[in-house]
């Protein structure tokens, strides 16, 4: 297991500005290590910018909308 892909990179680029630098920081992803906990721990603090564990602002926006949510039990 050889750890996060990012952690000596630039932070800049899993904040890029258009589509490429969307796809550049994707391509780095998809070799990682903790890919899924990364993309898990977005998802759960609900973060907006940026592409973590792969995933793009938009894609993460998709995800949130189709998870459930837990509901109170009726009376």
């Amino acid at each position: 297991m050889g750890g996060a892909e990012c952690r000596d990179l630039d932070p800049v680029v899993f904040f890029p500005r258009d589509g490429v630098g969307v796809q550049v920081a994707q391509q780095i992803c998809a070799r990682c290590d903790v890919r899924l906990p990364c993309l898990d721990y977005a998802l759960a603090h609900r973060i907006a910018d940026g592409v973590w564990g792969g995933a793009s602002e938009r894609h993460r926006r998709r995800l949130l909308g189709h998870r459930s949510v837990p509901t109170a039990p009726v009376a």
